[in-house]
């Protein structure tokens, strides 16, 4: 086998591109388990298909619907290929001669990989965006030069892409979702598909009448002839999910470079169904839960003298958590006292309306303030356990740079969402979470100050 990949030997190459005989294939060529929160690096980071065995446990559920049994493209000769789970070529199997096959970086002029079998599925390690040239020839015996079979130049023009995000998080599917629209406007005509929870469509369907919105549940992988993962992948050293580690480049933009378009952020679009303004006075939106005690604000006093404060410049202040009491063994938060509890299992269209006409959001590093920066809403963000390269821009933004800060940021700590404790430098000793126990009130209180038509309403009565 001849292989070609730029700065690796040989021996490196052959584990970056599987050539597997298809009589070996499984019967679904599916991603592990991954958590919901941030899709796990074992999505793909093994190009090697497995054989089939009887008698074993069956497979968790997978973080997203597994691409179809086969390349979805039919090609000459019975070949079939596609660009769903990475560039995929399958092979016939044949007695008599071989085929040669080539994998290339249309941008890079790079040759990603280059074998001769007698039939194979050819499969590169790279999920993300990559503009790929596919070459197939056919070496017949007796015959002095190899006969050209297939050329095909990846072109998503006219051709169904789909594009998954996890189930599971707000936050992460908002700021990413700007990214997916841009993919059908850089590739003209192509029918981009997003595979999203079912409660988070409502908020975009109305206002991306060109992109079809579907749940797993309905995704058909046989009419994609590309698909593109979505998600947070702790542990890719290689880099076979996503061209660079995202803490490096921050949550949202990681998706611009899966999915090789312009990085520039830009909170999606929104249209709701009712788009009036739910009360008449004046009034501050907060969220004080979260999914892991890294991400609260931990000051004993701060959400209490940030509510009277905000009250007392005559504004009314709303909860819109989903649980006015959240957390896990000796942790736990409850909705501050003296706020208004609009607290529930409510439309997240209904969660935007009331984010639309607010004063101004105070929340975490979460999902809401996602929702809030979509909605236009101004937000001062409260975090300390990632650098504020990690969200969407804000002027309003509030860390303590005398603590420690920025661990999720570190590649030297995997984020481990089901450890609600999770602080990895300073576990179980009195620096834990410092990061927001140490953001003051009086922080919060200037930062609010400084949003242009802060308590105007109160000068004009």
């Amino acid at each position: 086998m001849n292989v070609a990949w730029v700065g690796m030997k040989v021996h490196e190459a052959e584990k970056s591109v599987s050539a597997i005989s298809p009589e070996r294939q499984s019967p679904a060529l599916t991603e592990p388990t991954a958590d919901v929160h941030s899709a796990s690096s074992d999505l793909g980071a093994s190009a090697v298909v497995s054989p089939s065995t009887s008698g074993s446990t069956p497979p968790a559920k997978p973080a997203y619907p597994p691409p179809a049994d086969r390349p979805t493209q039919a090609g000459p000769e019975g070949i079939f290929f596609d660009f769903n789970q990475g560039c995929r070529v399958l092979l016939p199997p044949r007695e008599h001669g071989c085929w040669r096959a080539r994998l290339r970086d249309l941008d890079t002029g790079n040759i990603l990989f280059e074998s001769e079998n007698k039939g194979a599925l050819v499969r590169s390690s790279k999920r993300w965006y990559v503009r790929f040239c596919i070459e197939v020839w056919s070496i017949d015996e007796g015959q002095a030069e190899p006969r050209l079979v297939l050329h095909h130049e990846y072109d998503a023009a006219g051709r169904h892409v789909l594009i998954q995000f996890p189930v599971g998080t707000l936050g992460d599917s908002i700021a990413w979702f700007s990214y997916a629209a841009r993919f059908g406007e850089r590739h003209p005509g192509c029918r981009v598909t997003c595979a999203m929870s079912a409660l988070i469509i409502p908020l975009l369907r109305d206002a991306y009448p060109d992109i079809t919105f579907v749940t797993h549940e309905e995704v058909k992988p046989e009419r994609y002839y590309a698909t593109y993962y979505m998600g947070l992948f702790f542990g890719d050293v290689a880099c076979d999910l996503q061209p660079t580690d995202f803490r490096f480049v921050g949550l949202h933009r990681t998706a611009g470079y899966i999915l090789g378009v312009d990085l520039q952020e830009k909170p999606p679009c929104l249209a709701l169904p009712d788009d009036g303004r739910p009360i008449e006075q004046p009034y501050v939106i907060i969220a004080v839960q979260a999914t892991s005690g890294a991400k609260y604000w931990n000051n004993p006093n701060g959400w209490r003298e940030v509510v009277a404060f905000l009250k007392a410049r005559g504004y009314r202040v709303i909860c819109i958590d989903q649980k006015p009491v959240h957390g896990t063994g000796l942790m736990w938060t409850h909705i501050p006292h003296g706020v208004e509890d609009e607290t529930g299992d409510k439309p997240l269209v209904e969660r935007a309306r009331w984010l639309k006409h607010a004063s101004l959001f105070v929340g975490l590093a979460s999902g809401l303030s996602w929702l809030a920066w979509m909605a236009g809403c101004p937000v001062v963000m409260i975090s300390g356990f990632s650098h504020p390269t990690t969200e969407f821009t804000t002027p309003y933004r509030v860390i303590n740079w005398h603590t420690c800060n920025s661990c999720w940021n570190d590649p030297k700590f995997s984020f481990d969402h089901k450890d609600f404790f999770w602080c990895p430098r300073h576990a179980n000793t009195p620096r834990q979470f410092e990061c927001t126990r140490l953001i003051t009130p009086a922080q919060v209180v200037r930062v609010i100050e400084t949003i242009p038509g802060f308590g105007a309403h109160v000068a004009m009565t």
